[in-house]
């Protein structure tokens, strides 16, 4: 009889350890999804965030195509735009010249100049050794 009750007493002392444990791994299981559905939430505000910030990046390059498009204002704009863009380069390059920005951004456009050569209308007939003969006296930069 007392191997009986030994018995019994082990078995719901198993069942209340197990029973405990269950309740943990479901608060647990909870915990975990919750704290998935708040950072998959996170993630989704981040990427329209982004999404806005990549928008309005292009918004703003298209608008600076359009206005360098017109005549008179349009080159005015072009060398506004080309001047503060130097004046931002030049707070990250204290030491640099005109000419030193001139050649970076010559080198980083022949990076690109594929990409824009595939773009553009067959019929303007922009080579790109033209573009490169006029750069290679920035080659010694790299």
């Amino acid at each position: 009889m007392f191997c009986l009750f030994k018995n019994i007493i082990f078995l719901g002392w198993l069942c209340g350890v197990l029973g405990s444990l269950s309740l943990g791994l479901v608060f647990w299981s909870v915990k975990l999804s919750a704290d998935i559905a708040v950072l998959t939430s996170e993630a989704a505000v981040q990427v329209v965030k982004h999404r806005k910030e990549i928008s309005k990046v292009l918004a703003k390059a298209r608008l600076r195509r359009v206005v360098v498009m017109m005549p008179f204002a349009g080159a005015g704009m072009g060398a506004y735009f080309e001047e503060r863009d130097y004046q931002v380069w030049k707070l990250d390059n204290p030491n640099g010249s005109r000419r030193d920005y001139g050649c970076e951004v010559a080198l980083v456009t022949a990076d690109l100049l594929d990409e824009f050569l595939a773009e553009i209308p067959n019929f303007l007939n922009f080579s790109k050794n033209s573009f490169f003969n006029r750069i290679s006296r920035c080659s010694s930069l790299e």
